[in-house]
């Protein structure tokens, strides 16, 4: 099986992707292993601050466990002592060796290797990525976290994650990617494979930070059994040179549902394409989808989303909208409804794109705000972050950093 998957992935190493722009990944360098620590504060302060504004807790009182990669280097990975037996985290290298049986059922299964020359490389080259499993009818009360974090410049990470929770368990995954100070370019490729099985609850949080020339390919895909619920929410403060990512949700149980929530910033010359489908086979299976998006300068958003039924007791909605504050920006709403041999199937979507009201402006600057705190107020109502269902300490800091991003913007 490996053998094939290897030779799979060597036909697909020049596969160009679907969307995006295309990039030459021989121009970015491996960078060097890195050492492990025993605490996250033992980390320079310029990484600390780096993972702290994607989300990760450095003190890890209100956490489950964590995972930290820096480059191509796991220098960090615990789980509270009061989640053992309840949670597994390790490098899915490690991962790979202790559960020879995870290659099997689970890796690649979700995500096709030869999807394109991403996933082709994350393969041939693999270089760690993470593990978590939430174990049968375990409700893990706090959030788990884990930071990829790049340190030198113009480098690759490229990562394979697979996270599985198990029957009837519940849990909070909060991811944050992110660079230090000085980089300024790189690529960045993660591919994540999700398996729900039957009753279990999963809400996974990924935060990007990242600079003007960085690049990235995340590919994801979910599977999910009967009575599971995915919930994924996408966070984009500060744009990369180029993003471009299509998370899919594969709806297989009856009575499955899956969520994706996605708050897009658009800046500079950023290229932004960001979408996701959602597959409903399941009777009774459900979806949702939401993406909010605001395009300043002269970037460029691409947001998508395919809903398809391939089951008559279906139903799903694409909610999909956009403010373009540049005269030089683009943006494009993409949505797509199929009903496949589903005649009933029931699939909707709302799609607008456009300014901001002027009589809102008018309305909130007749209470006494300045032209630029009733934009600001707009804007943070149509980003409305209460939308993703974070704890309330986490909810708190994203709003500040929109804010901040917004700030910059004006």
């Amino acid at each position: 099986m490996q053998d094939k998957t290897q030779d799979r992935a060597e036909e697909s190493k020049d596969k160009i992707a679907a969307f995006g722009p295309d990039i030459d990944i021989s121009k970015f360098q491996n960078p060097e292993e890195r050492e492990s620590i025993k605490s996250l504060l033992d980390l320079p302060e310029e990484l600390m601050r780096a993972a702290e504004g994607v989300g990760v807790e450095l003190k890890e009182e209100a956490r489950a466990g964590t995972f930290f990669q820096l480059d191509h280097s796991v220098i960090y990975q615990k789980i509270r002592d009061s989640y053992q037996g309840q949670v597994e985290i390790m490098s899915i290298t490690e991962a790979l060796e202790k559960y020879p049986e995870i290659r099997k059922k689970y890796y690649w299964k979700a995500v096709s290797v030869d999807k394109d020359k991403y996933t082709a490389y994350a393969e041939l080259h693999p270089m760690h990525g993470y593990f978590i499993r939430v174990l049968k009818g375990n409700k893990v009360g706090h959030p788990i976290q884990s930071c990829l974090l790049l340190q030198e410049n113009a480098t690759l990470q490229n990562v394979h994650n697979i996270i599985i929770v198990e029957e009837g368990a519940e849990a909070q995954i909060i991811t944050g990617c992110s660079i230090a100070p000085k980089v300024k370019a790189g690529l960045h490729i993660g591919i994540s494979e999700f398996y729900l099985e039957k009753n279990s609850n999963l809400t996974f949080t990924m935060i990007h930070n990242w600079a003007e020339e960085f690049h990235v390919r995340p590919r994801s895909a979910a599977i999910l059994e009967d009575g599971a619920v995915f919930t994924s929410n996408y966070i984009l403060p500060k744009a990369a040179r180029s993003i471009q990512m299509f998370p899919s949700a594969l709806l297989k149980g009856r009575d499955s549902v899956a969520n994706f929530n996605s708050l897009l910033w658009g800046l500079g010359d950023s290229y932004i394409d960001v979408g996701s489908n959602i597959i409903l086979e399941g009777d009774g299976s459900r979806g949702q989808a939401r993406m909010r998006s605001i395009c300043y300068d002269r970037a460029q958003i691409y947001a998508r989303g395919i809903l398809e039924a391939r089951h008559n007791n279906t139903r799903a909605h694409l909610d999909c909208r956009g403010i373009l504050f540049s005269e030089q920006g683009r943006s494009l709403a993409i949505p797509e409804l199929i009903a496949n041999k589903a005649p009933g199937s029931t699939l909707s979507h709302e799609a607008a794109i456009g300014p901001i009201n002027e009589e809102e402006i008018h309305y909130l600057m007749s209470r006494g705000l300045s032209r630029e705190a009733a934009i600001a107020m707009i804007v943070k109502g149509f980003e409305d972050v209460s939308i993703l269902g974070l704890p309330a300490e986490l909810e708190s800091y994203i709003s500040h950093i929109m804010e901040m991003t917004q700030k910059e913007a004006l």
